[in-house]
Order: structure tokens, then sequence, then C-alpha cells
């Protein structure tokens, strides 16, 4: 090298320039002085060395490799693993279907082989030869990332500062604009999923049971941990959608092509098992955005915009291929209970610091339930203009009761997009057509038809769930399983076309009725995909009344009223017993009445109610529900409605009759689908409701008009590591002159089971208004706090707040003390609780909560603030709720 060139050298590749570099950040002028003086007379000996060896041509070898690389457990395809010769900085990688091809001027004898997840191979080869149909098998990994510790002498303290793994971290998180895929303002691929979902660690005694023996076939092995495992397929699906995305105004299409799925645990609603799945594993996995969803929680990103802050980052490796450097990263949390992420990153060294690929593990000291193990794989494609776009996901994860060992559940969800296509719109028109579409005939259960389309290999055991859940689902004694199974899962025993239950409600228990008994049941779209029916007969022992409710459906859709979209006419009618104010439901369930309770729980309210509605719920997740409702309550237990005039007399029927209108919007909605029920997935997105109702007073014996205006908007805020928040605004308005069981009557709870949504140190029909406002608070710091203190952290509770405040108030013309034609308000007497309008001041009360004790159980302590002078109130209670949540 001529000196004139190695001054050319940029400094970071050169060594003797990185000395005097820092020789001179140093203040060693002198040194560097005498430095140079010494080595240029080498650098001419090196020149016309290197000039007279020019003139000597010197013969070249080349060494050729190529072949596979494969997960060596499963037989799949690792596509872009980095393979080097030897420790040369000749190397590259394999395709997207783990396929290599490489040459290297020189005789090397090995190649060195690494992807993160597996461990590192050294495969020897012929020097100077070709290398062809190798087959390179990498063992996975399953160690935990350890911290790296640098020792100097005494303790060294990582800090960010100076850090050169954080200094790239930094540019990364700085370039995250430019590589996301969002930043094209015109994007199409294709994309394919698959889940996969098995049982795994099976009890011997259960395989050799004479009951299970039948269904033998359907088992198989894996390579898990180092040992052999007997594996049962669960579930299986796969699916290939269009997607096309525009930037301006912002819109996100995608086209059901094909999809084809198979599920032996049909007890478990498959509508809401898809669903379910893919939100547990990662709906859309984003690494450049600050959190990711994932197995139902927040977790940090390792290059969110604060990632330093939670995280510590180390270079560990420098990798050289065909299309530029890579740098290496290793990460681990800074605090191992929090929500956070280990693995290791391979960064881009061209200047746009992109992410080429990534591995984030959890490590077992997370404040995560019945999770083993988690893996995510994202591997990054070049596309043209040089951004790196996500090309495969590959989530792995094992759940199971036990931490270390025992009968549990693995499952993986791979996504692999193809055929990018960049800035390329379509039609204005296209873009205004439904977010989610679906192909006709997109059922495909050919096996031909997936063999040639799906873009990644099966495992061995994948290729034949199919074939073997055919063959199992043709068996009497597999289809009578699963009806018992469905029966206590579900909660219906399906009859034909006719389902018996729910079977929890058939017997309940309350201080009003005493032991009560209910049978009930609903028509399926066996029966009328049009037409259903519902309904239930009970009779309290200690009331001696037999109560009934009817409902049938007429659905435009032919969507079963339990199924969204709802489209359908219900015409409906219920005699029922209930506690006043407690949001009586046409579709009562007895779950409530039969749970313990605190105080005397003796106002009770017989109903007659007849209702006729139309229900119509849109792909945006808009809906409303215009009715006609016929309500005649009857006072019952200790509560009496009486006039307050001289006589004091008494009222036996109060009969309204109403127009409603309620309205909803919940944007971007996602539900789990259940036999019984369908419940929100939880999301940044708010749900507003809007309830309307015109009282006509003499249709049908009513003997009042008014009008109810009420509204709730709820919204849960995430707040990443410090967890999320749920608040919810509500109010409401009465015009009109009516009696206390019309007003509005705030919800309380006196059971000893904690409700969101209630007031936990209320009193039942405590407190009437006819205008209100308030707002419930509830904070969830995922164990943020408590992770942090010794012996505690181990236990991995969660902490919670919550706080709950009303406002509100009575006109004087619904106020009985003040106008007269009213019901008198129930007076406390006795230790029992009476009514009171609320005052100038609002009800407050708070609470502090531990959960996840025993991984189920949640504590919150309440304390109410004011009113504390009405009988029967208790300033503190203890709520309980039991749950299983990840």
């Amino acid at each position: 090298m001529s000196f004139w060139n190695f001054l050319k050298t940029p400094v970071t590749d050169n060594p003797v320039s990185l000395y005097l570099l820092r020789a001179l950040s140093a203040g060693k002028l002198k040194s560097c002085f005498c430095y140079i003086l010494l080595c240029i007379p080498l650098f001419s000996i090196a020149q016309t060395n290197a000039d007279n060896n020019a003139n000597t041509p010197v013969p070249l070898q080349t060494t050729r490799v190529s072949g596979v690389v494969v997960d060596a457990a499963t037989g799949t395809p690792l596509p872009f693993v980095a393979i080097r010769f030897g420790t040369s900085k000749y190397g590259g990688n394999s395709d997207g279907e783990g396929k290599f091809s490489l040459s290297a001027p020189g005789a090397f004898s090995t190649i060195i082989v690494s992807y993160m997840g597996f461990q590192s191979l050294t495969k020897a080869i012929n020097p100077g030869q070709n290398n062809s149909g190798l087959q390179l098998r990498l063992q996975a990994s399953h160690t935990q990332l350890k911290e790296v510790k640098v020792t100097s002498g005494k303790k060294q303290k990582y800090r960010n500062k100076g850090n050169p793994a954080v200094e790239v971290i930094q540019r990364v998180i700085d370039h995250k604009p430019e590589n996301r895929m969002e930043s094209a303002d015109y994007l199409q691929n294709e994309q394919y999923e698959r889940i996969n979902l098995s049982f795994v660690d099976i009890p011997s005694a259960l395989i050799n049971n004479r009951f299970f023996r039948m269904y033998k076939f359907m088992l198989d092995t894996i390579q898990k941990d180092g040992r052999q495992q007997v594996l049962l397929p669960a579930y299986f699906s796969e699916k290939i959608s269009q997607n096309y995305y525009r930037k301006q105004p912002t819109k996100s299409i995608k086209i059901l092509k094909a999809e084809k799925e198979v599920n032996i645990v049909k007890f478990i609603d498959t509508s809401g098992l898809a669903i379910y799945l893919n939100r547990l594993y990662g709906n859309s996995i984003d690494i450049y955005t600050n959190n990711i969803f994932i197995l139902s929680n927040q977790f940090l990103s390792p290059i969110s915009d604060h990632s330093p802050d939670f995280y510590k980052f180390f270079i560990t490796d420098t990798i050289q291929t065909s299309t530029g450097k890579l740098i290496e990263l290793s990460y681990t949390p800074r605090n191992k209970g929090d929500l956070l992420f280990e693995g290791k990153l391979l960064v881009t060294m061209d200047g746009k610091y992109a992410v080429q690929s990534c591995e984030m593990d959890i490590n077992r000291q997370i404040n995560i339930n019945f999770v083993r193990t988690l893996n995510i794989r994202l591997d990054f494609q070049q596309v043209p203009g040089g951004r790196y776009f996500l090309r495969k996901s590959d989530v792995k994860a094992d759940f199971g009761i036990l931490r270390n060992k025992g009968f549990g559940v693995i499952g993986d969800r791979t996504v692999v997009f193809s055929n990018q296509v960049l800035n390329s719109p379509m039609p204005d028109a296209f873009y205004e057509g439904k977010s989610v579409q679906v192909l006709p005939n997109s059922q495909h259960p050919d096996t031909a038809y997936w063999k040639n389309t799906r873009p990644d290999t099966l495992s061995d055991h994948q290729t034949k769930v199919y074939g073997r859940v055919a063959r199992l689902e043709s068996m009497k004694q597999f289809k009578r399983a699963t009806w018992i199974a469905n029966t206590f899962v579900g909660g219906y025993a399906n009859w034909g076309p006719v389902q018996l239950g729910p079977i929890g409600a058939i017997y309940s228990f309350n201080s009003q009725e005493g032991s009560r008994f209910q049978v009930g049941g609903r028509t399926t779209p066996n029966f009328n995909q049009h037409i259903y029916l519902e309904g239930y007969g009970a009779y309290g022992i200690r009331d001696g009344r037999y109560k009934y409710n009817l409902n049938t459906y007429y659905s435009f859709n032919k969507v079963p009223f339990y199924r969204y979209p709802n489209d359908y006419i219900k015409l409906s009618i219920l005699s029922d017993v209930d506690v006043p104010g407690q949001n009586f439901s046409i579709n009562n369930q007895q779950a409530a009445l039969a749970s313990f309770h605190t105080g005397k729980t003796d106002y009770w309210l017989y109903s007659k109610i007849f209702k006729a509605d139309y229900v119509k719920e849109f792909e945006n997740h808009f809906s409303f529900d215009l009715g006609f409702k016929n309500w005649d309550q009857q006072a019952a237990g200790t509560l009496v409605y009486q006039y307050n005039d001289p006589a004091n007399t008494i009222v036996n029927h109060l009969v309204t009759s109403e127009v409603q209108l309620g309205l909803r919007f919940a944007p971007h909605e996602q539900l789990l689908q259940g036999t019984m029920y369908r419940r929100t997935i939880h999301s940044r997105f708010p749900i507003i409701n809007l309830q309307i109702n015109q009282a006509v007073k003499g249709v049908l014996n009513s003997s009042y008009k008014y009008t109810t205006l009420g509204a709730n908007i709820y919204k849960r805020f995430y707040m990443s590591q410090l967890g999320y928040a749920d608040i919810t605004l509500v109010g409401g308005y009465l015009k009109g002159k009516v009696p206390f069981p019309l007003l509005s009557i705030s919800p309380a709870n006196q059971s000893l089971a904690y409700d969101p949504d209630a007031y936990n140190q209320m009193t039942y029909l405590e407190f009437v208004s006819d205008h209100y406002a308030g707002v419930n608070f509830t904070q969830s710091f995922n164990g943020f706090f408590l992770n942090k203190i010794p012996l505690i952290e181990h236990l991995k509770w969660r902490e919670y707040l919550s706080a709950k405040i009303l406002y509100g108030g009575l006109r004087d013309e619904n106020n009985p003390m003040y106008s007269t034609g009213l019901y008198q308000f129930p007076v406390g007497t006795g230790g029992a609780n009476g009514t009171y309008a609320l005052g100038n001041k609002p009800y407050i009360e708070g609470g502090v909560g531990i959960g996840n004790i025993f991984k189920v159980l949640r504590v919150d302590l309440i304390r109410r603030f004011n009113y504390l002078d009405h009988p029967g109130v208790s300033q503190y209670g203890v709520k309980f709720s039991v749950g299983l949540d990840f």
C-alpha cells in the first residue's frame, strides 16, 4: 500500500488510522509525528514489493458451495442464513427457500453457518473445488441470552453514554420512518399465513388408555429440548391473501383468496378461536412500532424510541455479505420482570440502518403466565430502492401450567410476504372498496392447490394433519366425545337443530326466589337460517312463581343473533325477577343473583316486558337498535311503590311504553365470538354508545311521558411499560316528571365480586338522579413496580389503581320532598339502605388492588370517601375477581 493510498483509506477500515486518531484525540501529537516518520520507509518498501509482485501472475483457486439450510428438528428450510468461508470476509446468505450458492477466490476448507436462534455450524468442505448438494442442518439453541460483562481491574457498570451499540441503535431509531413498509406511497404483496396448534408432552397414562387407543394414529413425535416428545395436532389453518396499501389517504385492503382449516377441539368455538390465536401470536408484528402486541400484552420493541432506557445493547459480531456489511447487536432487558424481549438484531451498515433480521425471545423471569417459551423471528428482504421489507414472520410459543414440564400446548404462526410491488397504484375507485374482502369459492380443500401455491414448506407432521383429521372426524366415537365436551364448555347441548341450555343457569339461589331451577334452549341454523327461537322457563321455590323468556328472531342475512354482523328483527316477551337499577337485560342470566352479597339485598322487582327490535350492524362496526318496549314493574321484597299523597297510596303496577334508539360505534373492532356471547378484544380505539328513549303516555296502559338521553364512551390507553388505563365517561339527562323507578338508578354492587362498571361500595337503589356525569378509571401497571421489589418480584403480582366519580342531581319536580304525584323514596331502617338524590357533592370511591395471585386471583381494597351517613353503608370493602390471563 502506498502512503497516498494509506491516507485515502477510510479511517474506520484502517487500524493505523484508528491508532493515530485515538492518539490525536488524547493530545499525543509528538508520538504521532514520530510514528509517521518510522512508518514512511515501511510503506515505500511495501509499495516496491507490491509493484514487483504485481508483475508475477499467481494462480488463484475458487471454492464453490451450494445446497440448502434446514432446521434439524423439523426439516423446514431456513431463509437468509449467514454463510461464511472460514474466517474470511467472503460469504453470503441463503435465499427465501433456504437454498444457497456461493463462491470465493481461494482454497477454503470450512464454511461457518450462523443463524439467530440456532447453534452455529462449522462444515468441512473440499478446498478449491465445487461442493454441491450440501444439506446444512442447524440445531435450535435453547440457551438464554446472557448479559455481556466487561471487566478491567474493577467492575464496569453498563452505560448508554459512549456505548457504540447504543449509538447504532439510535441510528436505527432515527431511520425508522424511511425503513417502514408504510413509507411507500403504494404497496402490494401476497400474504401466506399458517397457524399450527398442538398438544405436547401428553401423559403416557392417557396414551396407553384403552379409550385413547383408537386415536393413536393422530399422534406424532417431535424433537424438543433435546428429547423426543409426543405430539397431538389440535388446530391447523392456512390462508392466502392479496394486500393493497395506500399511504395518502391511508387505506388498507385485504382480499382473502384461499383458506383451509381443520380443528379437532370443536368444543372451542372455531370462529372465536381463529381470531384469538391471531391476537395471541401477534396479528401484525412490526418491529418498527414502539410497542408490539402479542400474548394479549404490549411489549416494548427493541428499537422503540426509548428502548435504550429499558434495554442493554451489545455489539456481538460483524458479518460481510454480498450486499454489504451487517452488524449483529444483542440486547437484554434492564429488568427481567418487565414486558421486554431479549435477542439479537442484524442491522445494515449501508447508511440506511435497516433491520435485516431479528430474534425476540422472553426470559423465564418475565411477568407472563403459562408461557414456557416464546420466540419471534423476523426476516426482511431487500426490495428495489434499497429498503428492507418484511418477508417472513415466524412466532413460536410453548404454553403450560407448569413452568418447565408436563402437558402443554405448542403453536406457531408463520406469515410469508411475496411478490412485493412498490408504487404501482390501483385505480382510485378500487380503494373505495371494503377493507376486508373474501373472494367467492375461497374455501380450497384441494391438497394439490396448496402444494403448488404455498410459498413455504410444511414440516413432516404438518403435511399429515389434513388427512389424519379427516379420518378422525368420520369416527362415531370422536363425534360423541366432541358433543360431550361442547356441552360443558360451550354451555349448550346440541340436539339436532336445537340446543338445550345454558347449562350454567339450571340452578341458582337468591334471597327472593330461594332455590331457582331453569331450563331453556334455542334453535340453530340447521332448523332455519332465517328464523331463530330462544327462551327459558324457571321456577323459584321460595316465591312460588314461574318465570319465562321467549324470543323470536328473523335474520335477514342468515346469521345467528349471537354472530357478527347482526341484521334481524326480534320479538320478545319476558316475565322474571331482578334487582332494580341493575340494567335489566331481556336475555337475563342468573349468575349475579347466585353470588354472595354484603349487607341486605331486599329490594326486588318483578317485571313483564314486551319488546320489538330491529338490529343492524355494519362492517365498519357502526350499529343501531331501533325498538319498542312495554314494561310492567311490580315491587317485591321490602321495596314498595307508594305515592307521596296523604293516603300513601300503594302502586301495584308501574307501566311504561318507550320507543328506543341505541347507537354504537366501535372502529376497527375485533370480536371473540362464543356460543353464548361476544366479547370485544381490547384495542386503542374507543367504543361509543348513545341511547335515546322516548316514553309515550296512554299506549298499552303507559302512565308517563318523558325523554331520556344516555351516553357512554370507553377507551383503553396503552402506556407501554406502565401498563394500560381504562377510562369510561358516562352521562345522562331525563326530561319530564317521573317517579324514582324511572329515574337514572346508579349501578351498585353489593356482591363480593369486583365489578369494573359499577360502584362497588354503593348499595342497591341508593342513588337516583335525572341528570348525571361521571368517570371510571382503572390503571393496570402489569407488575411494573412490584417486579422491582426484592422477594416480592418472584411472586409476579400485578398492581391496580381505580377511581370512580359520579356527579349528578335531581330537579325539584322529580324530588318527592318538593313535588306531589311522585313515589316516596324507600327509607333506610334496620340496617337496610334507603334511596337518596345525588346531591351537590359527587359520589367518590377509589381502590388499590393486587392481581395475578396464584395466577388467577385479584383482590381489591375499595374505599368510599363520602355519603358515609347513609344506613347500611361501609367505608371500606374487599372485592375479589377470578380469571385466567397471560
